[in-house]
């Protein structure tokens, strides 16, 4: 039989520990954009496979994975901060967290099932045929770019109101507060950009026929990557997109550590056997 175990103290410089996330996180967010230029589409190599894996505005590159296991660790952040704050605030506020840990649970699984873009074609496929008139068929009609704006957005948007709200007032700090917006904003540019990527060719807002038909973007697209212009910039700006959506979670996991570290400043584990 094994005698008790004993104590084991890891001491974490907090600032330190949200430095180093936010140093690693960028570092790796600017990494997989510069593949994606270089080796994809700069064709850096012509083996497809590692084209393939640097690929950042693919569902099984490199990047991909970033962006999922990132968000998981926000997950399991928010729900360590769930068990602290039972402890130590009222059932209101814990609920708030509740919210926030089961929605970046809920993204880490959309992030990898990409649920929000197939429950929006699963949408389009079932209205898309329906009678003149129907509501499902009138917001086909009128809605112009992905469906999945269309369905998930006032989703999204209500989640993301009730984040800003909530957070502003449980980081009273104005470095906190500054993150948070600035990562807001980063998502709402994001789904800009996803918007303009969606609409038709012809589409009068779509910014990529506007800037190849007034911009020489022409030869350089041709003489650097061997596509048009058209396609070079609606792919690195998807590109773009992801890597903006990856830093505005990065900021939000640097304000969850700091308030974590902050309402839990010695945090101890008890495994009872």
């Amino acid at each position: 039989m094994h005698g008790p175990a004993s104590p084991v103290l890891l001491e974490v410089n907090a600032r330190r520990l949200v430095l180093t996330v936010f140093a690693i996180c960028v570092g790796a967010e600017i990494l997989w954009f510069a593949l994606d230029y270089v080796v994809n589409y700069g064709r850096l190599t012509e083996i497809g496979a590692i084209r393939r894996m640097c690929n950042n505005a693919r569902e099984d590159g490199l990047g991909s994975w970033f962006a999922i296991t990132q968000t998981w660790m926000i997950a399991m952040t928010l729900w360590l901060t769930v068990a602290v704050a039972r402890k130590t605030g009222s059932s209101g506020v814990a609920a708030g967290w509740v919210v926030l840990a089961m929605f970046f649970t809920y993204m880490a699984i959309d992030d990898g099932a990409k649920i929000h873009e197939r429950l929006g074609t699963t949408f389009h496929v079932i209205h898309r045929e329906g009678p003149d008139g129907a509501w499902g068929k009138t917001l086909l009609d009128f809605f112009p770019s992905y469906t999945w704006q269309l369905v998930f957005l006032p989703i999204f948007g209500t989640l993301g109101l009730f984040t800003l709200g909530f957070l502003w007032f449980q980081t009273p700090d104005e470095l906190s507060r500054f993150m948070i917006v600035t990562a807001i904003g980063c998502f709402v540019f994001a789904v800009s950009l996803d918007f303009v990527e969606g609409l038709d060719r012809e589409h009068p807002l779509n910014l990529y026929r506007i800037a190849t038909e007034n911009f020489e973007l022409e030869g350089w697209a041709r003489e650097s990557f061997r596509k048009s212009a058209y396609r070079s910039l609606r792919h690195f700006s998807k590109s773009l997109e992801e890597c903006i959506e990856m830093f505005g979670n990065t900021l939000l996991w640097c304000v969850f550590i700091r308030n974590l570290t902050h309402r839990a400043a010695d945090l101890r584990f008890v495994f009872v056997r």
